[in-house]
């Protein structure tokens, strides 16, 4: 792992920590958002102790330029130093901190030390008796002891993106201690006098240095992240950042737009509640993470597969097949059977409007409009023969699988009329518990196992939730887990590729 790269681990933990003191519940914006997200500060140490620990840590190996410098050593008289082949090798953060400020958050990690080791070269003229020209050369360890590190950034919505921007950068060395092999050793104290300084203020700088570029790089691929994410070959979730991250004392919060869309086009027409939004006032304190999502986003995922026409199918094979020919309807419906004796069906269902989800903390409700119709098959010929207009209502609920957001759905009760029939009128009575069986055992499995697939959460690939727990408010569910890292996942790529969400 490059030191740069390293340096944009540090520099994305610091994009975590914007400047703010208090938090709304339901701040204000002019674009609709409706999914929210919220890292408690359970979750930002997580963070911490997972960049710090194993990104700056892992700062190395760090080469700073060769110094240079005559010195003025007594008896010696003017000495000619060379140190080269300066190299941090390791470093060390006992402890970091977070502290906010009027314009921007200060990253600081306190008491780190680093070694380093070196090659050294000296060289001067002796005028006692003969002039001789005398050097020498070894290698040296240094220790730094003492060090800060510290950022001041700013992170702001620019057009749905995050812009990333270094307001402060800074390093400071407090002791440096060197220990020479080989050599003279009335030296040493020479060297240590006219090079602690010069040591300081390269390390200081390498750093400060590898620290910016990596915000400078981690800036520019905040811009360019996509703003929608894949959920199946048709659907993408837009995934553009609404206003500003929200900061609280031990928090911080993003909002996206979250709506389904057709991929890589505009957003289809979807219904939403007009006052509806977002809130990210309301998760586990203890848990890491907190996702929000309004019942906008799953009605907009209903109109979405409505209007792409997938919420139709033709219906061949059922538990009861004998349901799927006029012998089995000849009691039901005897003039089917009387007009096309023995002759086998199909079933055309189609969903008439999108399905409507409401989310309460009792329930979550989700009404289906459907109309069945009931083609008999002579031949290669459906003819449709009856049309059935269907109000089903159902019981929602909702699941964890890995990062998907997965549900399922049973039957409360339905209604239904005839719509239109080419065999006359029909006893709707006696239909009713045929089309029960027909929705419990055809229409709910095909629903429910397309459900149980989910789609994905806003997860970073790499981190998988872990002990999440579901809660239903008012018209919303939020999701509160701990995550967990996959120690064997490249630590810096996924975190900055936030396209390929898990």
């Amino acid at each position: 792992m490059s030191p740069t790269t390293i340096a944009i681990s540090l520099v994305l933990l610091s994009t975590l920590f914007t400047p703010s003191h208090t938090q709304p519940s339901c701040p204000p914006t002019t674009d609709p958002s409706f999914i929210s997200i919220l890292i408690s500060q359970t979750g930002l140490n997580f963070v911490k102790d997972l960049l710090i620990t194993k990104a700056v840590s892992s700062l190395t190996p760090l080469h700073l330029p060769p110094i240079v410098k005559n010195v003025k050593i007594p008896v010696a008289g003017k000495v000619h130093v060379v140190l080269s082949n300066i190299t941090i090798y390791k470093i060390d953060v006992p402890s970091s901190y977070v502290k906010p400020g009027d314009t921007g958050v200060a990253i600081v990690a306190a008491g780190t030390t680093c070694n380093l080791s070196m090659n050294w070269h000296y060289s001067y003229s002796s005028a006692w008796l003969v002039p001789v020209k005398i050097s020498d050369s070894g290698r040296a360890s240094v220790q730094v002891e003492g060090m800060e590190i510290g950022l001041t950034l700013g992170l702001e919505n620019q057009e749905g993106a995050l812009n990333l921007s270094l307001l402060e950068c800074g390093c400071h060395v407090k002791d440096i201690s060197i220990k020479l092999d080989g050599g003279a050793s009335w030296l040493y104290q020479g060297v240590v006098d006219a090079f602690e300084r010069q040591i300081g203020s390269a390390v200081e700088n390498a750093i400060v240095k590898k620290l910016g570029e990596g915000v400078s790089k981690l800036g520019s691929l905040l811009q360019s992240l996509p703003k929608e994410i894949s959920v199946d070959d048709t659907a993408s979730l837009n995934v553009t950042f609404v206003g500003d991250p929200l900061l609280g004392d031990t928090s911080i919060g993003f909002e996206i737009n979250g709506l389904f869309t057709e991929n890589k086009k505009d957003t289809v027409s979807v219904y939403y509640p007009e006052n509806s939004q977002p809130s990210i006032c309301s998760t586990d304190p203890f848990k890491m993470l907190g996702i929000s999502l309004d019942e906008a986003v799953f009605n907009s995922a209903s109109a979405f597969y409505f209007d792409a026409e997938f919420m139709q199918w033709i219906v061949n094979k059922v538990p009861e097949q004998s349901l799927l020919n006029t012998a089995g309807w000849r009691f039901i419906v005897p003039q089917l059977y009387k007009k096309y004796p023995n002759a086998d069906m199909d079933l055309n269902i189609s969903l008439s409007a999108p399905p409507v989800i409401r989310i309460s903390e009792q329930n979550i409700d989700v009404i289906v409009y459907a109309d069945l119709v009931i083609d008999v098959l002579d031949n290669d010929d459906a003819i449709p023969v009856v049309c059935i207009s269907l109000v089903i209502r159902a019981s929602g609920s909702v699941k964890i699988s890995g990062n998907n957001l997965a549900g399922s759905v049973k039957l409360n009760d339905f209604s239904m009329q005839l719509k239109w029939s080419k065999i006359g009128n029909l006893r709707m009575y006696l239909i009713q518990p045929v089309i029960w069986t027909m929705i419990e055992t055809v229409f709910l499995p095909y629903a429910n196992s397309r459900l149980g697939k989910g789609f994905p959460l806003p997860i970073i690939r790499g981190f998988t939730l872990q002990n999440a727990e579901i809660i239903c408010s008012n018209s919303r569910i939020t999701v509160c887990s701990d995550v967990t890292f996959v120690e064997s996942y490249n630590l810096v790529q996924p975190l900055l590729s936030l396209h390929p969400w898990t």
